[in-house]
C-alpha cells in the first residue's frame, strides 16, 4: 500500500504537464478546421444552410472564431475554462447536425471525435490551465496583488 502511495503521489506531479498537453492536442485539433472554415466562409455559410442551421452566415463565423479563439487561447493558457464552454457547444452542434446520424465511430464520420473533444474540454474547464499557463501567471500576480493589501 505505501507503493501504491508513493506511486500516485509521483503521478500527482504530473498534473500539470498533462492539462498542458490536453490544452496543445485540443489547440491543433481546432486549427485545421479553423482555418478552413476562414478560408471558405462562403461555402461554410452554403453548408451551414443546407443543414438548416438559422443565420448560417452569423453562424459560420461564430463557429470559426470561436475555433480560432480556442487554438490562441488554449495554447496559451489564457482564459482557458471560459473558451472551453462555447467550444463544447461549437462541438454538440457539430455532432447534432453532422454526426450523429452517422453513429459513433471517427471512421464512419461518426459522433466519437466530438465526444472526446467535449471529455478533453470538461477536463480543462474543471481543473483550469495548470501551472504552464498565462492563467496561471495571472493568478500568481493576483494572489500576490492581494496578499499585499
Amino acid at each position: 500500500m505505501e507503493k501504491y502511495k508513493l506511486v500516485i503521489k509521483h503521478l500527482s506531479k504530473l498534473k500539470d504537464v498533462h492539462l498542458l498537453a490536453v490544452r496543445l492536442i485540443l489547440a491543433y485539433g481546432f486549427y485545421n478546421p479553423a482555418i478552413m472554415k476562414w478560408q471558405n466562409i462562403g461555402s461554410i455559410t452554403e453548408w451551414f444552410a443546407g443543414m438548416g442551421i438559422p443565420l448560417p452566415t452569423l453562424n459560420a463565423y461564430m463557429a470559426a472564431s470561436t475555433e480560432m479563439a480556442g487554438v490562441v487561447l488554449l495554447t496559451l493558457g489564457l482564459a482557458s475554462r471560459i473558451i472551453s464552454i462555447p467550444l463544447i457547444f461549437v462541438m454538440i452542434v457539430a455532432i447534432v447536425t453532422v454526426h450523429l446520424g452517422n453513429g459513433f465511430e471517427a471512421g464512419n464520420n461518426g459522433f466519437e471525435i466530438p465526444v472526446y473533444y467535449i471529455l478533453l474540454l470538461l477536463v480543462i474547464l474543471i481543473y483550469g490551465a495548470g501551472k504552464f499557463s498565462v492563467d496561471y501567471l495571472l493568478q500568481l500576480k493576483l494572489d500576490k496583488k492581494s496578499n499585499s493589501n
